[in-house]
């Protein structure tokens, strides 16, 4: 592990004790190393877990901490340790793999592309006077975290791209690196009905700000209540902030636009399986059609060629063959599929060739809400 401290030191300014904090968070079985003349030149972490498009979970492998040694760097090393990963996550069974880069180019050349962002929200807490306190809202406690990892994924199934989080995701929700984290909840009727983790952080002039690992609301009462309980701080603080989508619903509660959003980051999508994909996400209810598809990727022979889309009844049948009047390259079908960009989008930038009918067709069966991320990893 010394040898991977090191790097993770040069590539992200970590200290020691940042890096001693990182590997006790870490599970052993999710690193991956890539060693060149009998020494570690490389080394990234390989998270399963699922993310929602159209209300089902799709397999995906996350990836983060992505180095390379001093001595290796500019000799292609990253290319050959994201290749491996790629295969490697592929032949597991995951159909995506997902990560925000640090720098895009290394991951393009391992067929990733821009799939969606994660939005940073910043809201005036004097804005959040709801008037709300009819819900109970208490302490969150260990017995609890069931009940809201249910809440959350009432919610998440239904937001583009949000992952279905795992025990690692979960952890950086409760216990992020850097600050303590404080755990609320709001129950009515029926349960838990929303919650807010939060951690404090000190400004200038012994203000503070609320930075929210996750807040979630399945009801209007709870939202209101949550929100009241935000803006309850205000003779502490200023803001509040979290990330999440370009729509979030607690906005439309606000009385003003007393707030900001804009892109913190732009996240990246690799199709692993062509198939496996299209036939694992869920599809808009009602709506029926067909695609002809032609895919060329560089590393999976699997995913070369052409391929016909077949939808309907919400579940896609994906089958080889056609005509392939839709072609591009894998990098492409990431932000297609993920409906980040149109057919008609990629089409006008030269990254997709295809006629009118297969364009409409395209954004018909891949429309959708922007897809977002709320999880860093």
């Amino acid at each position: 592990m010394s040898a991977v401290a090191d790097i993770l030191m040069h590539a992200y300014a970590m200290t020691p004790a940042d890096c001693i904090a990182w590997r006790q968070r870490l599970d052993p079985r999710d690193l991956r190393l890539l060693r060149e003349g009998g020494k570690v030149a490389g080394t990234l972490v390989s998270i399963r877990k699922g993310q929602w498009f159209g209300g089902r979970s799709v397999p995906v492998v996350g990836v983060g901490g992505v180095g390379v040694s001093p001595l290796h760097r500019g000799q292609g090393t990253a290319t050959r340790l994201m290749t491996r990963l790629v295969q490697e996550a592929r032949e597991s069974g995951a159909a995506l793999s997902i990560l925000y880069p640090a720098t895009q180019p290394l991951y393009r050349r391992a067929g990733y592309e821009q799939a969606g962002a994660r939005y940073e929200t910043r809201v005036q807490m004097s804005a959040l006077e709801m008037g709300e306190r009819s819900l109970s809202l208490r302490a969150i406690e260990s017995r609890d975290e069931d009940a809201i990892a249910a809440c959350y994924t009432s919610v998440a199934r239904f937001r583009q791209g949000w992952l279905d989080r795992s025990e690692f995701s979960w952890n950086r929700v409760r216990n992020p690196r850097s600050e303590p984290v404080h755990g609320y909840l709001v129950e009515g009727s029926a349960g838990v009905e929303g919650y807010v983790y939060l951690a404090r952080r000190p400004l200038k002039d012994l203000k503070q700000e609320l930075a929210l690992t996750d807040i979630v609301a399945t009801t209007p009462a709870a939202a209101r209540r949550l929100l009241r309980f935000l803006g309850d701080h205000h003779s502490l603080g200023t803001e509040v902030v979290w990330y999440g989508g370009p729509d979030d619903p607690f906005l439309l509660m606000l009385r003003e636009q007393s707030y900001s959003v804009k892109v913190y980051m732009h996240w990246m999508v690799r199709v692993l399986d062509v198939v496996s994909a299209l036939e694992a996400r869920g599809w808009t209810p009602g709506l029926s059609g067909s695609l002809h598809l032609e895919v060329t990727d560089e590393l999976f022979p699997e995913n070369q060629g052409r391929f016909v889309l077949e939808v309907e009844d919400s579940v896609a049948r994906v089958k080889r063959g056609g005509e392939g009047r839709l072609r591009l390259d894998i990098r492409q079908l990431g932000p297609l599929y993920t409906g980040f960009q149109s057919a008609a989008s990629l089409r006008s930038v030269g990254l997709v060739e295809a006629d009118d009918a297969s364009v409409q067709a395209a954004m018909a069966l891949f429309s959708g809400p922007q897809p977002s991320l709320r999880d860093m990893f």
